[in-house]
Order: structure tokens, then C-alpha cells, then sequence
């Protein structure tokens, strides 16, 4: 089949790998129809490479056509059209009993350290083959695979894979107060979607912030109140400005280790990714910093008392935060990999309402062949030809 495989920084390719076969009962088999890059591939293509291996395929949201499954998989069935939730969750362990699916018990990569096992997300999560391919062995599809009607376009379903779930997780987690304002730091796919669920569930305002035009002006046409990074000298004390000085009552950090506005911390991300992988892992796993930009902008912003929820994907350890002043502050801070599963019936109505409330419809800017992956990556990345999102069709 053909797969779209890591090669080095900034390098991917699409090339010919075995098909996937069962290897356990609880595998199936599904054919990809629809696979999108995410932000957080974005991660392996500049910063995480040191856990990669040339040939890994990539990709972690992706949907399709059953067409095998082992003996213990009785929900779906060959001809059933599912989306594949990135993390790999049992359904059954301690964890996931309470709906931890991100650290369910049986995927945990416990020789790393880390939670359950991801799809095509580096050794750090499993080294699983992932789904930006024209198949995809899913292991535990007793459990994980969501099973979708036949009708109905895979843009309005896809997104169930990550991106969709992670921005509900992100609003749910910002608990945001009857009448009051949540501030979403980042409009890539993940920051539309939580706009666009705050709204829907009746948050009273919400503030979208970013630089990149045509996100504001999505997030503009989405009835998004949006505040354009380039205008203001200082993007937290301009959010206490259009509070009343007191600050939005949540803010979430959309974006991630790889924000704009950290100097420095680029720099040593940059500096860590020119070394050979194997002096890299170490420095990565114990002295590794993000670029904190984004986060320290929600800490600072969000009111004393308030709530910031943690959707972008972070990988420091060294990380330094301002914790004097978020101690004096009372802030909240809630994060973590989304627990897709938990959210699907809750996401579900609204998906499947022909109103398409949520905008599935109109989020995705670029749907490309398979094979023009490699260009995908380069657009989304640099934020050229006013990419969005990014969508393959194997």
C-alpha cells in the first residue's frame, strides 16, 4: 500500500509498505477514505523527530471502510464506515472503567513513561503504524472505532478522530461560568472548534486570538469576537483591558510547544533538533523546553480564580512557569491528551444535525490527494495559501 512515512526534519514521503494484516483478536483492518494532518504532526515534522525512524508512517486522524476484523470484535463489522480516535484504549482497564482513555492501562507505553499508545505518533507513544495511509491496522477495535452512518460527506465525521473531541475536552475542562468570557489563545483547527462549541453551548463571549488572517476571519464568520496578535504590543494586558481589568473568566492554549513570541526557547529547540538522535533523546527527555509564549499568555490573561485548559501539546521538561504569580492568582490548570470516547455521544448529535452547527463543513482548506501529502505538510507548516486544515484522500 501506500503511506505517507517520515524521512527527517521537514522530510516526509509517500511510499509503497506492507499492507497490515491481524495480528491480535482484537485487531481490525479498516480502508482509509479520509485522513488529515494535524497540528500536532506538525511536532514530529520539526521538533520530535529525534523518536522517529525513517519509514515510520505518520498520521492520526483518519476514518473509513472496515475490512477485516479479529474474532473478538462483534460492534463493527466488514462494510461499517468508522473514524479511528488517535489514542489506542482497551475500554476496560482501571482507566479507562473511569474514562481516562488517554492512559488506559493495557496501550500505556510504560518503558517511556507516557500514556496510552497513539497512532503514528514516534517511540515515545508506541511506535504504532499511523493512518495517513490507504490502510490502517486498528488494534483494540473491539472498543475504539467509531462506528458513523453511510451517509453524509467524511468531513463531517473525520474530525471525531481528534480535533473535534480535543476542542470539546478543552471547553469542558475551561469550565466557563454562566455569563461568562472564555478567551481561546490559538485559531488553528483545534482553537475554531472551541470557539465554535463554547458558542454553541451558550457561553456568553469568546475571544479568538491569533496572527494568521484568515483564521481570524473564520473564527470572524463564526461570530468570534477576534483579537489579532499584530495590533497589540502585549496580548495578556489587552484581554484584561476588554474584561474590565479583571481577565476572561477561562482561557485556553490552543497552540502549543511551538508558539510565536519565544525567542530563545526556539532557538534551543532548533539548536537540539541538528544533533543526532541519540544525543537528542536524553537532552529531550530531561532538559527539554517549549516555546511558552501561548501558555504564559493564557496564565497571565485569565482572572484571579479563573480556569486555563491546556489543549495544545507540550513535550518539556524543563519548562519554566510563573508560579508565584499563579499561586497568588488561584488559577486552574487542566490538561492532557484528549479522552476521545468519553465526548462522542455528547459531540454526536450536533455532528449529525443537518445544520452542521459546529462547521464541520467549511473548516478543512485543503483536501489533496495522498500522494501530494508531503506538500500538505510544507503549506500547513509555513501557513502558506491560507491553509487551515489539510485533508488526504488515499
Amino acid at each position: 500500500m501506500r503511506a505517507l512515512t517520515w524521512q527527517g526534519k521537514r522530510e516526509v514521503e509517500v511510499q509503497d509498505v506492507p499492507d497490515p494484516v491481524i495480528q491480535e483478536p482484537t485487531d481490525a483492518i479498516v480502508r482509509i477514505t479520509t485522513t488529515a494532518i494535524c497540528g500536532s504532526d506538525l511536532h514530529l515534522y520539526e521538533v520530535l523527530g529525534a523518536y522517529l525512524n525513517p519509514g515510520d508512517v505518520l498520521g492520526h486522524e483518519a476514518m473509513g471502510i472496515v475490512e477485516e476484523v479479529g474474532s473478538e470484535v462483534t460492534h463493527i463489522a466488514p462494510g461499517d464506515r468508522v473514524v479511528v480516535p488517535f489514542n489506542i484504549s482497551c475500554g476496560r482497564c482501571w482507566m479507562c472503567s473511569r474514562g481516562l482513555y488517554a492512559q488506559c492501562e493495557t496501550t500505556q507505553v510504560r518503558d517511556q513513561g507516557k500514556g496510552a499508545a497513539l497512532f503514528g505518533y514516534t517511540s515515545l507513544y508506541g511506535s504504532v503504524p499511523g493512518g495517513q495511509a490507504q490502510f490502517l491496522r486498528v488494534p483494540q477495535a473491539h472498543f475504539g472505532p467509531i462506528k458513523v452512518p453511510h451517509e453524509g460527506p467524511d468531513t463531517r465525521f473525520v474530525y471525531l478522530s481528534d480535533i473535534l473531541p480535543t476542542a470539546w475536552q478543552a471547553v469542558a475542562y475551561a469550565d466557563v461560568p454562566t455569563g461568562g468570557t472564555l478567551a481561546v489563545i490559538g485559531l488553528g483547527p483545534v482553537g475554531q472548534f472551541a470557539t465554535r462549541i463554547a458558542l454553541a453551548q451558550g457561553v456568553e463571549r469568546v475571544i479568538g486570538v491569533d496572527l494568521v488572517p484568515e483564521r481570524l476571519d473564520l473564527a470572524g464568520k463564526h461570530g468570534v469576537e477576534v483579537l489579532d496578535v499584530r495590533d497589540v504590543d502585549d496580548v495578556a494586558a489587552t484581554l484584561l483591558e476588554m474584561t474590565g481589568g479583571r481577565g476572561p473568566d477561562a482561557t485556553i492554549d490552543a497552540v502549543g510547544m511551538e508558539a510565536h513570541g519565544s525567542p530563545r526557547a526556539q532557538a534551543a529547540q532548533t539548536a537540539v533538533g541538528l544533533l543526532p538522535d541519540a544525543l537528542a533523546r536524553p537532552l529531550v527527555d530531561r532538559f527539554a523546553v517549549d516555546r511558552l509564549d501561548a501558555l504564559h499568555t493564557a496564565i497571565k490573561s485569565v482572572r484571579r480564580g479563573g480556569t486555563v485548559s491546556v489543549s495544545g501539546v507540550y513535550g518539556g521538561e524543563a519548562d519554566p512557569m510563573p508560579m508565584m504569580e499563579m499561586f497568588d492568582r488561584g488559577v486552574q490548570l487542566r490538561m492532557g491528551q484528549c479522552h476521545v470516547k468519553r465526548w462522542i455521544d455528547d459531540i454526536m448529535p450536533m455532528v449529525l444535525d443537518e445544520t452542521d452547527p459546529l462547521g464541520t463543513s467549511d473548516l478543512a482548506t485543503h483536501l489533496l490527494p495522498l500522494e501530494q501529502a508531503p506538500h500538505g505538510y510544507e503549506i500547513f507548516q509555513a501557513k502558506q495559501d491560507a491553509c487551515i486544515k489539510v485533508l488526504l484522500n488515499p
